[in-house]
């Protein structure tokens, strides 16, 4: 979710990941780079809706770098000092959707699904909204922030408290993230969690 212009799933497909990718992407600019990479690919799907807790219309602000930053919260002027090219330039209506009624339209039957979320600040909202398909995911990747960029944006110690706690997940790694360039201080990362019953699997 929040696939942006695809390059997560270009680096998978590059990395020799050959099963199924489904992409969530709202905005209509990325979306159709999205879609151009996408189209050779019989095995990505590119779904155009915003997803969190709740089904209806959403309103994005657009991040000035390329969408890359771009939110459903307003944001923090800490994040704006860090990354001005970062700031928001406008808005646009997107549809939002519930990952709990549009799951069997992204998830095959008996599909392992390792969820990737791209969301800013957004997380808890699309985790709320997969409802009990939370616990069916074998495993996460989740941006977490170590100090508010977004208005009510999720925090390590929260995403921590979600991911571990409520949706039984280990945590397997963290990925360095964005980094204030005036004072050298992360102020976020990814966190990458799995279930015990698939690591189990890895190592058998």
């Amino acid at each position: 979710m929040g696939a942006n212009t695809g390059d997560y799933g270009t680096m998978l497909r590059h990395s020799g990941y050959r099963g199924r990718i489904v992409s969530f992407e709202p905005l209509s600019g990325p979306a159709a780079e999205l879609r151009r990479r996408a189209r050779s690919d019989r095995l990505w799907s590119v779904l155009p809706y915003a997803l969190g807790d709740r089904s209806g219309t959403g309103t994005i602000n657009v991040a000035a770098n390329a969408g890359a930053s771009s939110s459903l919260l307003p944001m923090h002027a800490r994040h704006t000092r860090a990354a001005p090219h970062a700031r928001y330039v406008g808005t646009e209506s997107v549809p939002l959707r519930r990952l709990d009624e549009v799951w069997h339209e992204a998830v095959e039957p008996g599909g392992r699904v390792f969820l990737k979320l791209d969301v800013q600040g957004y997380e808890a909202h699309v985790l709320r909204g997969a409802g009990a398909y939370a616990k069916e995911c074998t495993g996460l990747q989740v941006e977490a922030s170590f100090v508010p960029l977004y208005e009510g944006g999720l925090l390590f110690s929260d995403a921590l408290a979600l991911t571990q706690g409520e949706l039984g997940l280990t945590l397997m790694a963290t990925l360095p993230g964005f980094i204030d360039p005036g004072t050298g201080q992360m102020l976020q990362c990814d966190l990458v969690l799995f279930r015990d019953s698939a690591r189990g699997n890895a190592r058998s």
